[in-house]
């Protein structure tokens, strides 16, 4: 245990340093109260983009060529019927009982009927779906804003949400089978056919004015999307009015 503390206070130091360095950078900030950081958040963005267009995407292209649709969603949804455990504790969690006796059946049939969870029958029977992680829970409890933070490799996240991932790595089967077991080819299959499922996407990204607004935008919609269960609140539109 010692052993990974110490190996990972170095790339901290390092990501708090460019914090700090980057901060002392004058930027004109297109949301200064949720991107605070955004100079550092645009050189990791551009890092990621980098990687992503010589390594990640051409790797799914060939995966997307050569697998038919049908398998790969079958590929995918046995990746989300891995995220059970993490969705039931969090279910639980956040008080909603009912939902993660939604969870816990279609786990149970997309298991046993749907073969591990490559087909996902309990969707064609009616079962509603839910994917909570431990970041959700988090603002339900009363973190509700959290400042945003794009990692390497990993891609973006609010400071809450990349707290929730330490709770999501010891309940995941495949951050336990990476842990005990160093299965990393689980999280290669897996990073290599999300890729694939975005790949309709590339093309707005590249016409975007500027990608990296747009994919910030998208993942704190999203975010807010899913912590109020798909009914975010509107916007207090006579506050705006009143600031003009």
């Amino acid at each position: 245990m010692t052993l990974r503390v110490s190996t990972r206070l170095p790339a901290a130091l390092l990501l708090l340093a460019l914090l700090t360095a980057c901060s002392s950078q004058q930027v004109a900030l297109t949301d200064p109260e949720r991107d605070p950081w955004e100079p550092y958040n645009r050189k990791v963005h551009a890092f990621n983009m980098g990687l992503d267009t010589y390594v990640l995407r051409p790797v799914a292209k060939g995966y997307d060529t050569v697998m038919p649709d049908a398998p790969q969603r079958g590929v995918r949804n046995f990746f989300r019927n891995l995220a059970y455990p993490v969705t039931f504790l969090n279910l639980l969690m956040q008080g909603k009982f009912e939902m993660s006796l939604d969870a816990t059946a279609r786990f149970l049939v997309n298991t046993t009927v749907g073969l591990g969870g490559f087909f996902d029958v309990a969707s064609r029977a009616g079962l509603p779906h839910h994917a909570e992680d431990f970041g959700q829970t988090m603002a339900v409890w009363g973190w509700k804003e959290s400042r945003y933070f794009v990692m390497p490799i990993f891609g973006p996240y609010t400071v809450r949400d990349l707290a929730g991932r330490s709770f999501y790595g010891y309940f995941h089967p495949i951050s336990y089978m990476v842990r005990e077991h160093d299965a990393y080819y689980l999280v290669a299959i897996d990073l290599v056919t999300l890729r694939a499922e975005l790949l309709p996407f590339d093309e707005q990204l590249r016409s975007a004015p500027d990608p990296y607004v747009l994919v910030r935008d998208v993942y704190l919609q999203n975010r807010e999307f899913d912590i109020f269960d798909g009914d975010p609140p509107l916007p207090d539109y006579e506050a705006l009015l009143e600031e003009y």
